[in-house]
């Protein structure tokens, strides 16, 4: 993928699709490094499938046979000299602690690092897409710190007006390009 944006995108919808109520996307920005986290409270995986879920042909889809979110994923820490990890928690086992949780180390100086890319609009369109999930979003560097939790927007808005309103989701926008310094 040309972007992180575009990994994160993917990794936040298969949350989703594991029936995550919760999901952070957390990036920790220092000098040299990006780490990415991405965790969830979604039904999690079993030890044989997170065995296996770095291989390209290992999914859960029915729609097709390849699941290449978290390899590409793998493959673009690893080459700038970083990893990534995966850890899950299987629902049936753990029922009041599951979930999985990707983290994904790259060193930023590399000639083969993947720019962040659009996250505002990746983060736009998780909200539309799934109003009833929560996101928690926190991108720290050493000069800033962006924040977004749908939990916060939902308790000032209440029932009556969805997270999916284009109202909401442009104020969304415009939150987040605030922080980051974006003006037009």
């Amino acid at each position: 993928m040309k972007e992180l944006s575009l990994n994160i995108l993917d990794i936040a919808q298969n949350s989703i699709h594991a029936e995550a109520s919760f999901v952070q996307i957390l990036i920790d920005e220092e000098e040299e490094t990006l780490k990415l986290s991405i965790l969830d409270d979604g039904r999690g995986m079993s030890e044989s499938f997170l065995a296996t879920v770095t291989n390209p042909f290992s999914t859960t889809r029915t729609t097709r046979k390849v699941g290449m979110g978290l390899p590409l994923l793998k493959l673009a820490a690893e080459q700038t000299g970083g990893y990534m990890t995966i850890s899950s928690r299987e629902r049936a086992l753990y029922p009041d602690a599951h979930g999985t949780d990707v983290v994904a180390l790259f060193y930023k100086n590399h000639l083969d690092f993947t720019p962040l890319g659009d996250v505002i609009s990746t983060l736009v369109s998780l909200v539309q897409g799934s109003p009833e999930v929560d996101f928690y979003f926190c991108h720290t560097s050493p000069d800033r710190c962006v924040e977004l939790d749908t939990r916060e927007i939902k308790a000032v808005l209440g029932d009556d007006i969805p997270l999916s309103s284009p109202d909401v989701l442009v104020w969304i926008r415009a939150t987040l390009e605030e922080q980051y310094g974006i003006c037009d």
